[in-house]
């Protein structure tokens, strides 16, 4: 009877082999339906105009708010209002925060609301990086130059323009719209949380928010052929984590057996060398699940089995790093360090910096513990700074979701649409605090080097991207 054994073992590698090979083969992506297109008609030239002049504006946030322009930001404010006179004269716009701006325009009946979102502060510019000044609006060849053309000036300009074309065709949507803009965004001030609170304190209840977040992308996993529009669902944490010590200084001639600065490299590479446990959220096992299915059948068989084969995916992730790992668990970056001003002296003082993105199951706190774990040394100091957890998730059972996934497969027809982990921040975190019905989505197709344009040099924007922004909008404001 030895043969039972090896039979009961190969029966089981059988059975094994046939449900791994039978879920790939049932693998197949889900029907979806794609109605024809709306007919939306708006003046191309207008919003290249309007854009432009927008961008002439600079109103660059920064932390030191002294070094900001208020005065700039009003002539914006008060730009926009002469610019857009439908929406201003339609809409009850109120004011809160800093910079918030937020528009009603009332509906046909009573329900859940639509919230758009936009900000229209940028980010400082290298201007002699730039072949184009970052502030001269140019339409040339075909794009519109400047910052903000791509992080979010554009979508701010898409939501009037839509919203002016359709007030002009006697446009009342069918529940309340809002239009939520903040002029502080990327330096994660006030304007969004303030109005985020007036929500809160009305009891407004919310059936879809659309603010930044993914776009329409090639590659967004290996292997993936067709286009994809990925909506962010939920975003990662964020936090910078500071490592500091101290020290009684000195001379370089006679220093101690470790410095500071040694003690501080040494807790890096323990910190580097703990690669935290890979975690499937809800979100990307969706969207591992969504993607898989338009897979050839050799990756369908992984995406199809990763009850069994995740741990090989984690692995993946550990050694190639990149936008998969940065999906799967908590990622460190240190990007940061200061120590003597001198090389010949010893620094009493010296300090690293850590970003942190948190995976969502985690939290600021636990990964502090954490790392207080692994680098085993009390005389290292930590403390947070910019400290975000991880936002909670939205549903994509509603008819909020269903209704921008539809408005993006009439825009991008043959786009696979997913929900998505998002592994930067943005304003949206603080309307997840009051709704499960929030999105995160760049109305535009965007190839790798444009989305190095966003922060970076050169920023600029094709115009029939932007003439499908406001398509977008107008087809979005429709459904709602």
């Amino acid at each position: 009877m030895w043969w039972i054994a090896p039979a009961v073992v190969g029966l089981l590698l059988l059975a094994f082999i046939g449900v791994v090979i039978g879920r790939a083969i049932a693998f197949k992506p889900k029907a979806v339906s794609v109605p024809v297109p709306v007919k939306v008609a708006f003046d191309r030239k207008r919003v290249e105009q309007n854009l432009s002049e927008l961008i002439k504006f600079k109103t660059v946030s920064h932390y030191e708010k002294e070094l900001e322009d208020n005065a700039e930001f009003e002539r914006f404010i008060e730009r926009v209002k002469t610019m857009y006179p439908l929406v201003h004269e339609k809409c009850e716009l109120t004011r809160h925060g800093d910079r918030g701006l937020l528009y009603k325009l009332k509906g046909q009946s009573r329900g859940p609301c639509t919230v758009l979102m936009a900000h229209y502060d940028v980010v400082p510019a290298q201007e002699e990086a730039w072949q184009k000044p970052p502030f001269s609006g140019a339409i040339e060849d075909g794009y519109i130059w400047g910052r903000g053309t791509l992080d979010t000036k554009c979508t701010f300009c898409g939501i009037l323009e839509a919203l002016e074309a359709l007030l002009s065709g006697g446009y009342i949507p069918k529940r309340d719209l809002y239009l939520s803009f903040a002029g502080d965004e990327e330096v994660t001030g006030n304007s969004t949380p303030s109005i985020v609170e007036y929500f809160k304190k009305n009891n407004i209840e919310i059936g879809l928010v659309v603010d930044e977040g993914g776009a329409v992308v090639e590659n967004a996993i290996p292997g993936l052929k067709k286009p994809c529009a990925l909506i962010g669902t939920a975003e990662k944490g964020i936090m910078d984590l500071h490592f500091k010590m101290k020290s009684d200084g000195g001379h370089a001639s006679t220093p101690p057996a470790h410095t500071i600065v040694g003690k501080l490299a040494k807790a890096i590479v323990k910190v580097e060398g703990k690669t935290p446990k890979a975690r499937m959220t809800p979100d990307t096992k969706e969207m591992f699940d969504t993607l898989g299915r338009h897979l050839n059948f050799g990756l369908k068989i992984i995406f199809a089995n990763l009850w069994c084969f995740k741990p090989l995916l984690a692995l993946l992730g550990k050694f190639i790093g990149g936008e998969i790992n940065a999906l799967l668990r908590t990622t460190y970056a240190f990007t940061a360090m200061k120590g003597s001003d001198a090389a010949n002296v010893l620094p009493p003082e010296a300090e690293v910096i850590a970003n942190i993105r948190i995976i969502p199951g985690e939290t600021c706190e636990s990964v502090v513990e954490r790392v207080r774990k692994i680098i085993n040394n009390d005389s290292i100091e930590l403390y947070m700074t910019e400290e975000l957890d991880p936002s909670p998730s939205s549903v994509t059972d509603c008819e909020g979701y269903e209704a921008l996934a539809e408005t993006i497969r009439e825009c991008w027809q043959g786009t696979v649409v997913s929900p998505y982990l998002m592994i930067a921040s943005s304003d949206a975190k603080h309307y997840s605090l009051i709704s499960d019905k929030v999105y995160r989505f760049s109305p535009m197709s965007l190839s790798k080097d444009e989305r190095s344009m966003i922060h970076g040099h050169n920023e600029r924007i094709a115009v029939e991207k932007m003439h499908r922004i406001v398509k977008f909008y107008m087809r979005l404001m429709l459904k709602r």
